[in-house]
């Protein structure tokens, strides 16, 4: 999996993994992809922001989670 976007340095953005040398973490990245269902309207109102940027975040957002599988209660099995 090639990262090469994503940076952590201690000295910048409290160390949390950010893109390039933008001021905008892998986190705030993702919300953002959240906030704008729209991709050209996310480019719109971040024009710095590469699609390869995106993906590189969404990447490493992903390769950070666990794999457990935790089991919901729906309504149906709750009654």
């Amino acid at each position: 999996m090639k990262l090469d976007r994503i940076q952590i340095d201690p000295e910048r953005m409290n160390g949390q993994p950010a893109i390039r040398d933008l001021r905008l973490t892998v986190r705030r990245v993702v919300e953002l992809v959240a906030l704008y269902p729209d991709r050209s309207e996310l480019k719109a109102e971040f024009p710095e922001l590469e699609d390869e940027d995106i993906l590189q975040a969404l990447m490493y957002a992903a390769s950070s989670l666990d794999d457990q599988v935790i089991e919901l209660v729906t309504h149906a099995a709750a009654a």
